[in-house]
């Protein structure tokens, strides 16, 4: 089959489409052939490589895929050969003690399709069944896969650990990721009043037309300052950052007191440096989140098939110009995701 696989860390040049093995479904597994993928800040910082994490190469990657069910092991019920599906990109035991409260993604052996094992950058990938979900019709397969690594990341950040309430105002960093759409709808469906900032007007544009009450170019203003003059000095109840380190200092005096900072992310860099006076004499509450529990998935992606959020697709590429989405990505060209079919 064809997939796009890497035998090095770099930049995207070491991304090559090639011809490698095809997978096979194990016990309690599926193989899907996947019609869409998307590209997620994940894959990237695995093409690049993390520190203190060891990556297995050659490497396949990819969290998010849809497609249709071509093969099922044996001991797989409750799906069919055929069947149109998407997954939850995250893997757990169902057994430790976080599985059994309902907190899937801090298990103990919590594994990544992607990361923990080769992802869908390729025309077939086998999955466990568990994680499959059906789509309906009326979804295609490109919004199928461009929602459920950043609407469940949002959706457990800001709804299951945030607590966001009908009236609070909410404060979203780069609104043009992939998880702020996902933030901007889940924050308006919540009934919140929303700030985004962006690196230019056309995107603060779009993500007015999404929902985004107040805008910030935060090249051209320090956001904030911003936020203390709108908000008469308050602050926000809720702030967004999965930006890190370029950030945090300024997240942490948006926040009201006794608001809550959310990240599940650090594209600019994972050890910012924080005024701890800032957190306790505010009582600035800092929350993290990785990605969320089964339960969380299936919320989110219901309200995706309602139609009460809608997945944002920048461009859609073929997966042979795998590349071109990740410079892309990289040069923060993009609003919303790149989905590759």
């Amino acid at each position: 089959m064809k997939a796009v696989v890497f035998e090095k860390h770099g930049g995207p040049e070491v991304l090559e489409y090639t011809e490698v093995p095809e997978p096979k479904a194990g016990p309690g597994e599926v193989l899907i052939e996947v019609k869409a993928t998307s590209i997620n800040h994940i894959d990237i910082f695995l093409r690049r490589g993390m520190p203190g994490i060891k990556v297995p190469l050659p490497k396949i990657v990819g969290s998010d895929a849809a497609g249709i069910i071509r093969q099922m092991a044996p001991d797989v019920s409750g799906l069919t050969v055929g069947q149109r599906v998407t997954i939850n990109p995250g893997i757990s035991c169902g057994r430790c003690e976080f599985c059994a409260a309902g907190f899937g993604s801090q298990c103990t052996s919590y594994a990544m399709v992607g990361e923990n094992r080769d992802g869908a950058y390729a025309e077939l990938v086998a999955v466990p069944a568990h994680i499959v979900l059906p789509i309906p019709d009326s979804i295609s397969f490109e919004e199928a896969a461009a929602a459920p690594l950043v609407f469940l990341t949002a959706w457990s950040m800001m709804v299951t650990k945030g607590n966001i309430r009908p009236g609070e105002d909410v404060l979203i960093l780069g609104a043009g990721a992939g998880v702020g759409t996902a933030a901007i709808q889940i924050a308006k469906m919540t009934g919140c009043r929303v700030f985004v900032t962006a690196s230019n007007d056309e995107k603060l544009e779009r993500a007015r037309q999404l929902g985004a009450d107040l805008l910030i170019n935060y090249k051209t203003e320090e956001f904030d300052k911003k936020i203390r003059e709108l908000t008469n000095k308050r602050g926000v109840d809720v702030v967004v950052d999965y930006i890190g380190a370029d950030t945090w200092v300024r997240s942490l005096r948006s926040a009201c007191r006794g608001g809550r900072v959310l990240t599940c992310g650090a594209t600019t860099g994972f050890a910012p440096q924080t005024d701890l006076r800032q957190i306790f004499f505010r009582q600035v509450q800092v929350i993290g989140s990785t990605m969320g529990s089964q339960r969380d998935f299936l919320d989110v992606m219901k309200c995706v098939f309602r139609g009460q959020l809608k997945p944002v697709i920048d461009r859609v590429l073929p997966l042979r110009e795998v590349r071109r989405g990740h410079e892309l990505v990289e040069e923060r060209a993009v609003f919303g995701k790149i989905v590759l079919n």
